[in-house]
């Protein structure tokens, strides 16, 4: 329904869309709530299944998710309510960022200011949470014309979407046929320190090879866990990738014995719903502190004096005989998993994560706080991706190649 707005008189009538799954993508969920709807990566039961704070934050953070339609509007408004995190004793992060998307091309970005606040106090191991006021996310002055929008959503804030207002009505974009890419894992794929949601390494590499991403990257949340793994299972895709093995060393959540069997029930069950659908795994970027040390990971308090924060390795590296899992050691078992399984599963592949982040990037774009890459080298990460899996000769060729015919 049009809605009067007198306070905008460039835009004296403007159109109230309803906020429906047919207008997201990049998410398996979709909960009302008291402001309006909240976007999940996990589905109801999975989310139900857990009671892990951590990846209740990480998978309402709608990395990869967008708002997609069709419109002759020359003005988008979008009202939210955004959860921020602050650190005690840790610089205030900036604000989330919304990538406004215009037939393909990045246009336009903002921030919306305000909402609620979650802050957590690492010394003392507590959160507090803060309610706020919703704000706006807008973008004016697009081209006239019928055309497709798409406003990526903050990777790194939990959003709820209250609400959608254009001046010109709006329809769901229609499907393209691009193939559709489910992928799974950490806070690297999540999106870490990314400048912005279409430059997480995933979005990237999602662009360049031309498909269509559905990010399940939770922020210490690559667990293994099967409901994860049923999650994807569930979730029609024509491609599929995990990335598994710095959340287990820096969680320490298991030992050798355990992984192995995990690691091949995570895939039993992925197969169990996409028996043929092409199947990389990919293990972790090189990260030096966990390279031959185990878990657990911690953070560094000592940096939050000079209000930076960085994590340190604080494992026994002679624990490796009993079990306990470094990169290199977790490196090796996924390859001859890999290796194993591949001799009946043609469609399943592997990529030693170094391929995309090793020791001659550490020494130009070392990891800022130990852990995770920063902007520059997600760039760099999403290039070699494409690169090495939708290229011609990459492991997604096949079915790439058939929707090209």
């Amino acid at each position: 329904m049009p809605s009067e707005h007198p306070n905008r008189p460039e835009h004296p009538t403007w159109t109230t869309a309803p906020i429906t799954a047919d207008l997201l993508r990049g998410a398996l969920d979709l909960e009302r709530t008291a402001h309006g709807v909240l976007p999940h990566r996990l589905p109801a039961r999975a989310r139900a299944q857990c009671a892990d704070a951590q990846l209740a934050m990480a998978e309402s953070q709608p990395a990869g998710v967008r708002l997609v339609f069709r419109t002759r509007a020359t003005a988008v408004e979008l009202d939210t309510l955004p959860t921020k995190r602050v650190y005690v004793g840790v610089p205030p992060r900036p604000d989330g960022v919304y990538d406004l998307v215009v037939d393909g091309r990045l246009t336009a970005q903002a921030s919306v200011r305000g909402g609620n606040t979650l802050t957590i106090d690492m010394t003392a191991g507590t959160a507090e949470h803060k309610a706020g006021p919703a704000g706006t996310a807008r973008f004016s002055g697009l081209p006239d014309g019928m055309k497709d929008i798409e406003i990526w959503l903050p990777h790194n804030e939990t959003t709820e979407l209250v609400a959608l207002r254009t001046d010109a009505p709006v329809e769901p974009a229609p499907d393209r046929g691009r193939k559709v890419w489910l992928h799974h894992g950490s806070s690297i794929s999540h999106g870490s320190d990314a400048a912005s949601p279409t430059t997480t390494w995933p979005a990237l590499a999602a662009s360049r090879g031309g498909v269509e991403l559905i990010n399940l990257g939770f922020g210490g949340g690559a667990l293994l866990d099967p409901f994860t793994a049923r999650a994807l299972r569930d979730t029609p895709a024509d491609l599929i990738s995990v990335k598994i093995g710095i959340n287990l060393v820096n969680a320490d959540l298991m030992r050798l014995r355990a992984f192995t069997p995990a690691v091949h029930g995570f895939l039993d069950t992925i197969r169990d719903g996409h028996p043929a659908t092409p199947l990389l795994v990919v293990s972790p970027i090189l990260c030096p502190i966990h390279e031959d040390t185990p878990g657990p990971c911690a953070p560094d308090f000592a940096g939050l004096d000079e209000g930076r924060l960085r994590f340190r390795a604080v494992g026994d590296p002679a624990e490796r005989a009993s079990g306990k899992l470094t990169l290199n050691v977790i490196r090796d078992e996924l390859a001859r998993i890999v290796e194993q399984r591949a001799a009946q599963d043609p469609h399943l592949h592997y990529l030693d994560g170094r391929d995309l982040y090793g020791e001659t990037d550490y020494a130009e774009l070392p990891l800022p706080d130990d852990l995770h890459p920063d902007a520059t080298t997600h760039h760099r990460m999403g290039e070699r991706f494409a690169e090495r899996v939708f290229a011609a000769d990459g492991p997604f060729r096949d079915a790439l190649c058939s929707s090209a015919t």
